[in-house]
């Protein structure tokens, strides 16, 4: 069973059709929405600020989610897929993001709807995304314009495809 941990008498509140891997760790004032996946070896930190996971989020293994005290929360919108070994710290993703394995985003970030970050990608401080491209390198910075497609194949198709990956390990839910 996955470690739930109250901290500062804040306990996280998991939707009942959240799937959960039975290593996770998810401490303090975290909050994950319908039909999300949080994978093997993955770490939410909610002890110094709040963190908000969407609907049909899928944060896959080996990622961390954090944030600084002090400043926003951090949150994850709905139809987010996080790849392996993410850090998300401090930022606002929209939602309907692809963020790529390894890829780091840091605290005051802001990710809209509709974009990709590049496995390896650092999206630095404060950086503001904007929809509809793919950001890569370290800093990232906008490569290529994302057509109708791509976001359909890549950010809709991750969601969907994780929401039944989980079914096969975790069934209707934990």
């Amino acid at each position: 069973m996955a470690l739930i941990v109250e901290v500062n008498g804040k306990s996280p509140k998991i939707d009942p059709s959240a799937r959960i891997a039975e290593n996770a760790t998810i401490t303090g004032d975290v909050t994950i929405g319908k039909e999300s996946s949080i994978w093997y070896n993955v770490v939410i930190r909610g002890d110094v600020n709040k963190i908000i996971i969407g609907n049909h989020v899928n944060i896959q293994d080996g990622s961390m989610v954090h944030g600084t005290a002090g400043r926003s929360d951090t949150v994850l919108g709905d139809y987010t897929s996080v790849g392996h070994r993410a850090i998300i710290h401090g930022c606002i993703i929209k939602g309907r993001a692809l963020i790529g394995m390894g890829a780091i985003i840091l605290d005051d970030a802001v990710i809209h709807e509709d974009v990709i970050i590049a496995a390896g990608a650092v999206v630095t401080q404060g950086t503001v995304c904007e929809s509809g491209w793919i950001y890569a390198g370290a800093p990232a910075k906008q490569v290529k314009k994302l057509d109708a497609e791509r976001i359909q194949y890549y950010i809709d198709g991750t969601s969907a495809a994780y929401v039944l990956y989980s079914s096969w390990y975790w069934g209707d839910g934990n």
